[in-house]
């Protein structure tokens, strides 16, 4: 059974996973390999898809100019890849933040351009698609926030201090790991969204096609296309938070196959790398489009 085969992969690589693939358009609805699809897990990153998405949206509405020019400061730091791990202050598009925080998952430019867009607009762009069950409470500085009050730190230098210390039953009760208290979804309502933008259903079909051009440049190739040969096309977005491994995409065969997965999972371990864990995100998400394939959709 393939959902049988797809958990014996999540337990061989020390995790547990939930995972949702569904054919992008011309099959039936019910279509569909589906294990623990409707459970809450925590989107981090993953969110992004949805801030760019109401970006690019209001840019095709005319409510904003993608050539806006932004500061990028040492207060606007996060900290991780692109502008977020810059030394120095920069300045660049509004566009361009989009860019870099699908492609390079830069927390600073996805913190700027929520500022921009307004996290009212994310919230009720969630709810106008349908996306009942998912969560937006905020930012990446909200994320970092919290993080650094859950463990009484001032900065990020100290809490890379004191979070190795804490006891793991404490590291897992934070609330940057709970569904309940920080942006969440379920596996079903990520491939739902996925869907929507890849059909130009999700606003103005120039909205989507930005949505989908800058998906498809993301950087990271460690966790859904390890699971495809080279001939498929992968066009996702990744997440991470320490014990949580996760990315969603739409997958495109040759013969114009497309095929929407998300895949989560998570470990005891409270690391952001494991490398056993990408490769079963990706093996797994082949083991459901392959079925999905066999079936002729």
């Amino acid at each position: 059974m393939v959902e049988q085969r797809i958990r014996e992969v999540f337990a061989e690589a020390g995790a547990e996973g939930v995972l949702h693939a569904v054919p992008v358009g011309g099959a039936p609805d019910t279509a569909e390999v589906a294990v623990g699809a409707d459970e809450p897990v925590v989107i981090a990153s993953i969110f992004k898809v949805l801030l760019v998405l109401e970006f690019a949206r209001q840019v095709a509405a005319g409510q904003l100019d993608p050539r806006e020019r932004v500061r990028v400061t040492a207060a606007d730091r996060l900290g991780g890849w692109g502008t977020a791990g810059c030394v120095d202050d920069i300045e660049l598009s509004l566009r361009d933040l989009a860019y870099f925080a699908l492609s390079v998952s830069d927390n600073s430019a996805a913190d700027l351009l929520l500022d921009r867009v307004g996290l009212d607009t994310v919230q009720l762009l969630a709810k106008e698609l349908g996306l009942t069950r998912t969560r937006i409470v905020g930012g990446p500085r909200e994320v970092l926030e919290l993080m650094l009050a859950e463990v009484g730190a001032r900065n990020e230098a100290e809490f890379a201090q004191r979070y190795p210390s804490l006891p793991d039953e404490r590291k897992r009760r934070m609330g940057v790991l709970d569904p309940q208290r920080t942006n969440s979804a379920t596996p079903r309502e990520i491939t739902w969204l996925l869907r929507l933008v890849w059909r130009d259903e999700a606003g103005p079909p120039q909205a989507c096609a930005q949505v989908r051009e800058l998906m498809a440049r993301q950087v990271f190739r460690h966790r859904l296309v390890s699971g495809f040969p080279d001939e498929v096309t992968v066009a996702a977005k990744t997440g991470t938070l320490p014990g949580l491994h996760m990315e969603a995409g739409v997958v495109r065969y040759p013969d114009g196959g497309r095929y929407a997965v998300s895949v989560f999972a998570r470990t005891r371990e409270l690391t952001a790398s494991r490398t056993a864990v990408d490769s079963a995100i990706g093996a797994t998400a082949r083991i459901a489009v392959d079925f999905l394939r066999s079936q002729g959709l």
